[in-house]
């Protein structure tokens, strides 16, 4: 072949690199060279005279049946026909729309596609999806994404997951109509927030009272791949507080809460300085990277660990009875310390590490807390704009 007899170092795979013609015209250079017509070919190969006509015209492709049987006519490889044909297929198809790569781009960094199959951007050409995606994150530059947020994780970053889970909390806490914030109001409201414990329909005042405090209080459900519990952010001198209600549980919500309730009233996460709490039921996700943020870590816990009553107080009455903790006696627990024996319950659980103990009062909470909040996620959309 005088153009597509080119192999690479083997002298098994042909190269190539610049043909830019279609496979017939390297059919017709070997038929001159043999002195054969198109119906002697067509007779070799067993095809008809006008099947090899069009493939030499270049009205039909060389199939890989027939690049073999050109192979075996030729004594060339068929991969060489089939590569021609291939390449010239790809040399005449369109050029690819050049948002794939973009949308590429941001899928490899960002869950973008969940992100639109939620409701959190809309999917569109490439110029609005970067605008969208650009307000979506308070970005001015979606090339120097830049995040301080330090996560309840032993890495010393967050996931996508989690940036994305965060931000879609600040964009819908910014359509909450709140008075300003006082954290007095908010530490004078933690009794009123105790006395809800006792029966798990009254979580459903929790947003209430938290907006009357100055504090936003958003409920998003988490995205795949992670495990977020919740997260105190500031958007500007307000407070938000999101969950996600992972553990559709009653005492890892008021666990949870207090967790991020104790993070607002020591100021903890402004300036971008977010901690987004992930497992926070797994006692090995305690260890995390930066010193300040292990401290914080550490208040909030001890707030939420002691909110119902002092956790020694548990602990001990656990100590006597363990360990067989009678269902009586939790029973009888809770009702003196004025509580739901579902908080207790899995208190207790926590510390025998039996998840399977008592499961029966772990009572659900998505019922009563998801009507009276603003809530994406869960079959809902909420709505909000970028």
């Amino acid at each position: 072949m005088s153009k597509g007899d080119v192999l690479d170092k083997t002298g098994d795979q042909p190269i190539f690199d610049n043909f830019a013609e279609p496979p017939g015209v390297y059919i017709r250079e070997e038929l001159d060279a043999r002195g054969w017509s198109q119906r002697d070919l067509a007779f070799i190969l067993g095809y008809s005279e006008q099947t090899i006509t069009k493939v030499i015209s270049g009205k039909s492709g060389i199939s890989a049946e027939m690049a073999k049987a050109l192979g075996e006519a030729f004594g060339t490889s068929a991969s060489l026909w089939a590569g021609l044909q291939k390449e010239w297929e790809l040399r005449e198809a369109r050029d690819p729309d050049p948002s794939i790569k973009a949308r590429a781009g941001l899928q490899k960094r960002y869950p973008i596609r969940e992100m639109i199959s939620r409701g959190w951007l809309e999917e569109a050409e490439q110029s609005v999806l970067e605008m969208q995606f650009t307000r979506f994150f308070e970005l001015e530059d979606n090339d120097n994404v830049s995040f301080a947020a330090a996560a309840r994780k032993t890495d010393d970053r967050h996931s996508p997951e989690e940036l994305a889970w965060l931000y879609r909390v600040r964009q819908l806490a910014r359509d909450i109509d709140v008075p300003s914030y006082s954290v007095e109001k908010l530490r004078a409201a933690l009794p009123r927030l105790r006395s809800l414990m006792v029966d798990a329909e009254d979580i459903r005042f929790v947003p209430e009272i938290l907006n009357e405090c100055g504090v936003r209080f958003v409920i998003v459900e988490k995205l795949h791949n992670c495990k977020i519990d919740g997260v105190c952010t500031w958007i500007g001198e307000q407070p938000v507080i999101g969950m996600t209600i992972r553990h559709n549980r009653l005492d890892n919500f008021w666990f949870v809460l207090i967790h991020e309730i104790e993070h607002a009233i020591q100021g903890h996460g402004k300036n971008g300085e977010e901690i987004i709490d992930s497992n926070l039921d797994d006692p090995e996700s305690e260890v995390v990277l930066d010193a300040d943020i292990s401290a914080q870590e550490a208040v909030a816990d001890h707030a939420a660990k002691n909110f119902p009553f002092p956790n020694e107080k548990l602990v001990s009455f656990y100590r006597r009875k363990a360990p067989y903790v009678a269902e009586k006696d939790v029973i009888g627990f809770s009702s003196l310390n004025e509580v739901h024996p579902a908080i207790v319950v899995g208190q207790i659980q926590f510390l025998k590490k039996d998840y399977a103990w008592l499961r029966k009062w772990l009572v659900a909470v998505r019922q009563h807390i998801l009507p009276a909040s603003v809530v994406d996620g869960f079959g809902t959309i909420a709505k909000a704009s970028l």
